[in-house]
């Protein structure tokens, strides 16, 4: 009799002290505190011997409970809310009553002790670690503002690369939140999808969301423009001229008159298929045109890298009707034959494309053999 009144007064005791931390956390919209008095509650009340399982679910409920936001919260909480919640929290230092909790406690770095059984699989805690050396590193950076009427110059930033992400595209981000609101560059996705954050990398073209940060601090990495293209501001280059000569191939299927399945869609097999790949992976971010000699001389007249790939995609594809007419306005010293093979394209292509071999086989049609 004497123990069941024991325990009894314990499950009273504790479900009270549970009330009042879900109460405290509750005035301060503090969902994870239900989780820490739950568990707490669960604890607590084991008689004789509590399991691992137990006492591991005990720890995980208050190891992913907002802590930190209760901790701040109670300040501002009813005085007699914190006084409970204080004597609540007071209450779990003291010895266990169960004799498998082999030394639960707390510290400001929240860390939980528990049976030897259960402690390894229980992430510990801990804001008492050391903070990290700074590993600061310079970003030399292209800019021009042409409202200013100042000349072009580079630009010296320090970042720390432990409080940075790995990529180009962070230090950019870090540096117009932080340091420079006046940075301009043009980014999209993040992913290597959409193609406008190319730029030039430590003298090669490249992605900046896909290049990552050297991280010797001893080398300066420096960031330009695209090269040889008209700037508007900072790393923002004209596209205009480029997407003109895009538009100039017709990129978009020319289907008509074509026979349809069922007259809705035209019939391509698997073997024509496959041969698209490698060319409708491109997007356009100019860096294998801006990266070739020839383009930089005759932007005006060759097509460049980019846009012959997208012309041969629709060439080849099996689809299209106007194959003889696509290659025919090709047919030019200037569009087509200004490629002297040097294969910059392929070098700096973010997709792992071939231009090279894709203008190859352009010059290839022009003879007859189309592949």
């Amino acid at each position: 009799e004497r123990r069941e009144r024991e325990e009894r007064e314990k499950t009273t005791t504790t479900t009270s002290m549970a009330t009042t931390v879900i109460s405290a956390g509750a005035a301060r919209g503090g969902l994870g505190l239900a989780s820490l008095a739950v568990g707490a509650a669960r604890a607590l009340t084991v008689s004789g011997g509590a399991s691992a399982a137990s006492t591991s679910e005990f720890v995980h409920s208050f190891s992913t409970s907002s802590w930190s936001g209760f901790a701040q919260g109670t300040k501002t909480t009813n005085v007699n809310n914190v006084t409970q919640t204080k004597s609540f929290l007071g209450s779990l230092q003291a010895t266990p009553r169960s004799p498998s909790l082999s030394g639960l406690w707390l510290s400001n770095g929240v860390s939980v002790r528990t049976s030897a059984s259960s402690s390894s699989a229980v992430p510990e805690m801990c804001d008492d670690e050391p903070p990290e050396e700074e590993a600061l590193k310079e970003f030399k950076i292209y800019r021009w503002d042409p409202d200013l009427g100042d000349k072009p110059r580079m630009q010296t930033y320090e970042v720390d690369l432990n409080d940075c992400g790995p990529m180009i595209l962070d230090v950019l981000l870090k540096i117009k939140d932080e340091q420079d609101s006046t940075l301009s560059f043009r980014r999209s996705c993040r992913e290597g999808i959409c193609g406008s954050c190319a730029m030039n990398i430590n003298g090669s073209n490249g992605l900046a969301c896909l290049t990552r940060v050297d991280p010797d601090v001893g080398n300066q990495s420096t960031i330009a423009p695209l090269p040889h293209m008209f700037v508007v501001k900072d790393l923002v280059v004209d596209m205009a001229n480029f997407y003109a000569q895009y538009k100039s191939v017709k990129p978009w299927l020319q289907s008509e008159g074509s026979e349809k399945v069922d007259g809705k869609e035209v019939y391509q097999s698997k073997e024509d298929r496959a041969k698209l790949d490698g060319l409708y992976e491109c997007i356009l971010c100019a860096c294998c045109s801006t990266s070739c000699p020839s383009y930089w001389w005759n932007s005006d007249k060759y097509l460049g890298p980019a846009v012959l790939l997208q012309a041969y995609r629709w060439i080849i594809d099996s689809r299209d009707q106007s194959t003889e007419e696509r290659v025919k306005q090709l047919d030019d010293a200037y569009k087509l034959y200004r490629c002297k093979t040097i294969m910059n394209c392929a070098k700096v292509c973010p997709k792992g494309l071939n231009p090279g071999k894709a203008i190859a086989k352009i010059k290839k049609a022009h003879h007859g053999h189309l592949e």
